[in-house]
């Protein structure tokens, strides 16, 4: 028995297509939405490809699986400012410049972790990176939501310190 196989758009990718070019009529330019969650986040100041990449680079610097991208994208909401354009501008150009050397045609298109780690490595001392790497830290892991996904429970004193409520009940470590 000989198997056929179709090319060219099926309904359920036709239909996919249509809702998402609606969507972009719809909400215009400076908008990005997660293709596979419910978030979504507006840019004002910087254009919607830094801020992509603002995003792939704080998953590349601080990786986490369980952590979904709208607690990133929090984390990066303070860079769509003016007193940062100049930063974001000159670093996610530099990420840019690296990966076409390195064959790509952007960093996002990079698609291994692997080599956009490579190339992390080598503008690991710039002032855009550290400045990046600082701010996540805070940025990132301050926020309650991110806290439970870690097992963190938050301040203990409230509730009678954590020698009293299992300081060694962590079940991920």
């Amino acid at each position: 028995m000989t198997k056929i196989e179709r090319t060219g758009l099926t309904r359920r990718a036709l239909l996919a297509r249509t809702a998402a070019a609606g969507t972009l009529c719809v909400t215009g330019a400076g908008f990005i939405a997660a293709p596979d969650a419910a978030w979504a986040m507006e840019v004002s100041v910087i254009s919607e490809h830094q801020m992509a990449t603002l995003l792939q680079l704080a998953r590349d610097i601080y990786p986490h699986d369980r952590v979904a991208d709208q607690y990133y994208a929090v984390a990066m909401k303070g860079y769509d400012s003016e007193d940062r354009r100049a930063l974001v501008e000159e670093g996610v150009a530099a990420l840019d410049a690296a990966a076409q050397k390195a064959g790509h045609p952007d960093y996002l298109s990079m698609g291994w972790e692997e080599d956009r780690v490579n190339i992390l490595l080598q503008q690991e001392d710039s002032a855009f990176f550290q400045t990046v790497r600082g701010g996540l830290v805070t940025g990132l892991y301050n926020q309650k939501d991110v806290w439970p996904i870690f097992g963190y429970e938050g301040e203990s004193f409230s509730k009678g310190g954590y020698i009293e409520r299992g300081f060694d009940d962590i079940d991920w470590l």
